[in-house]
């Protein structure tokens, strides 16, 4: 199905979806339907085999749109591709399919109250016990986490970092909502807590000790994609609502679009937005070939088109004045939104530390 017509058909809904706080059970199952969950996994795997530039085309669409339903690919796509990359035959056997059909919903937890930015700091314990694992702690701002019907969570045992594989109707399990929150309002976040969880210890992903280097950073780094590529749908759609109004508004016998100072904020923001597509783009094909510097470029195309967001959103605003600035307004929730995105999937300062680092090694 393509992806721009969905998405634009959801369009005319999303601005309810913000304000109650949730996606509709039927715009879940009509994007488990349509084959968007999980949409890059390989057909083998249950998936629809789409390619990155695909997938990046797929979540531009429905950031446009709704942060939060580009947010519910994300999340479910993160955890495909941790289970993809480092499941064994049986956990991709078990939980690829399901995740593409949208049987279930993921939700991946690894934030903490003392652990953002340094997920290595995380507490929350994972204790082997015969032929079980029990679990215990408390996760934050699970994306979803309502509705998960699995988590993947990122834990320490023994001194080593691992992730496991958690059905959400185990007993122990609590899911608080969150609700207020600046952005992706309709994202159904929750506060997660494991009070002595039991889980068998098949569930556990990938050897202790590659929990955060190798299965979440496989998971981070996937989000970060789709993320960046939200974000230039999302500078897109504020960019058209701008244009838009300034063409047709007129003011002092004068139309918005006359005017000097907006033809320029329009002009900054055309010029940001293309830049964010072809840094997601650039991204996208390192990606899609394998390329060693695929990691810093998804870095790169994040970092840069998390900021073009906030600022088209913030010139947009400045153009339609107050009639951006209701509640329900679509430049002023992702006015919202776009802080948001500068702070999910890694902040501006820890991806400058790792652009940085790039930048050491990079040589023309």
């Amino acid at each position: 199905m393509d992806s721009a017509a969905f998405a634009a058909g959801l369009r005319p809904e999303a601005a309810g979806w913000d304000v109650r706080g949730a996606l509709p059970a039927e715009v879940l199952n009509a994007v488990a339907h349509a084959g968007f969950l999980a949409a890059d996994l390989p057909a083998s795997a249950g998936g629809a085999g789409r390619t990155q530039p695909e997938l990046g085309a797929l979540c531009a669409d429905f950031g446009g749109v709704c942060s939060a339903l580009r947010a519910l690919i994300t999340v479910q796509g993160m955890v495909a591709a941790a289970v993809l990359r480092w499941g064994t035959a049986e956990q991709r056997a078990r939980w690829l399919p399901t995740l593409a059909r949208g049987d279930v919903l993921a939700g991946f937890a690894a934030t903490e109250a003392g652990a953002g930015s340094e997920l290595s700091a995380v507490t929350t314990s994972a204790e082997r016990t015969g032929r079980q694992i029990r679990l215990r702690g408390r996760k934050r701002w699970v994306t979803f986490g309502q509705l998960a019907d699995v988590f993947l969570v990122l834990a320490t045992c023994a001194g080593r970092l691992v992730t496991v594989l958690v059905e959400a109707d185990r007993p122990g399990i609590t899911a608080e909502p969150v609700r207020g929150q600046l952005g992706m309002r309709a994202a159904q976040l929750a506060h997660v807590g494991f009070d002595d969880v039991l889980v068998p210890a098949g569930n556990l992903l990938a050897p202790p000790g590659f929990g955060l280097s190798h299965v979440t950073a496989t998971a981070l780094d996937h989000g970060r994609f789709t993320v960046a590529w939200g974000c230039v749908g999302l500078a897109d759609a504020c960019l058209r609502a701008a244009a838009e109004h300034a063409a047709g508004r007129v003011q002092g016998g004068v139309r918005l679009a006359g005017h000097q100072t907006v033809r320029a904020l329009l002009g900054r923001s055309l010029a940001d937005t293309s830049a964010a597509r072809e840094l997601c783009a650039r991204a996208a094909v390192l990606r899609e070939n394998g390329d060693p510097d695929a990691v810093a470029g998804t870095v790169l195309a994040k970092y840069a088109a998390a900021r073009s967001a906030a600022a088209v959103a913030d010139r947009a605003g400045q153009v339609l004045g107050a009639a951006g600035c209701a509640e329900d307004s679509l430049v002023g929730r992702f006015f919202r939104d776009a802080k948001v995105m500068r702070i999910i999937e890694g902040p501006d300062e820890v991806a400058e530390q790792q652009l940085g680092e790039y930048a050491l090694r990079w040589r023309p």
